[in-house]
């Protein structure tokens, strides 16, 4: 399941020393091998505190919804699987910004129940724990081009500025799955984080964190609304055929954006 994945692509560098060292990943049993990793680093907790544990799924008790059972216990129902597998890699790198996302579901189940419909912070929360990238750059006109679909600044104009002055690194798990067999259309909620591309990934998840609950405390992380759409294989260097500027043509990946397109209408 996992021996195949490719851990040279630029989307999983920041997760290869996890895997290479884990023998999950080369065959072996998955929760053995996460929990052994886990042992190395105390700082793996939940937001209660409580050492954090990969689990089977047939652990979580029937009517317990998820992120609660993580909250109460410490313990991670973890399925054989590459959904799964990618989330407990994104616990043992980002536990900062787990611990918050969980504390914020758990908490918001606590006040409204599971329900058919999440509302907007549960909501958030979801979408960026599954499909978040973190644009992380110092320069606001690239977090700018971004937010305004404005792909040809971003990616063709200023694509000198990559590496040097911008860098994505994936969050979300649903997202590193489907980039196992990556497609150009694959899009991510990208958020941005004003910092040098070269932050340290601990550095960079006590920002994230403490980013994401500022935003959470002002109401500003609510729906989908809340991020910034980025179709990931247009990031220089993630694809071989980025590399001719008529890649970014494709409106059907690299949509205008609703302002945008209001704008053009009312011109």
């Amino acid at each position: 399941m996992l021996s195949a994945i490719d851990w040279t692509r630029p989307w999983f560098r920041p997760f290869a020393g996890s895997a290479a060292s884990a023998p999950a990943f080369t065959g072996g049993d998955l929760r053995q091998a996460l929990n052994a990793c886990a042992a190395h680093l105390p700082h793996l907790r939940n937001a209660r505190g409580l050492p954090l544990r990969f689990v089977p799924q047939a652990d979580l008790p029937e009517g317990v919804a998820y992120e609660a059972h993580i909250y109460a216990s410490g313990h991670v129902p973890t399925r054989d699987n590459l959904h799964d597998a990618f989330n407990a890699l994104v616990w043992l790198h980002f536990p900062e910004t787990k611990r918050l996302l969980n504390r914020l579901q758990a908490e918001a189940i606590a006040r409204d129940g599971v329900g058919h419909v999440r509302g907007g912070l549960r909501d958030a929360a979801t979408l960026f724990d599954e499909n978040a990238v973190i644009f992380v750059s110092r320069d606001a006109s690239l977090s700018d081009a971004l937010c305004g679909f404005a792909w040809h600044e971003l990616f063709v104009s200023q694509r000198h500025a990559w590496h040097a002055r911008c860098t994505v690194v994936p969050f979300g798990h649903a997202l590193l799955e489907k980039l196992v067999q990556p497609y150009k259309s694959v899009t991510a909620h990208a958020w941005w984080i004003p910092a040098a591309p070269d932050t340290p990934l601990d550095q960079l998840d006590r920002l994230l964190a403490d980013s994401l609950a500022g935003a959470a405390d002002a109401g500003r992380l609510a729906g989908g609304r809340s991020f910034a759409p980025l179709p990931v294989l247009g990031i220089p260097g993630w694809c071989d055929g980025n590399a001719d500027p008529s890649f970014y043509a494709d409106t059907s990946v690299f949509r205008p954006g609703r302002r945008i397109a209001v704008a053009a209408t009312q011109g």
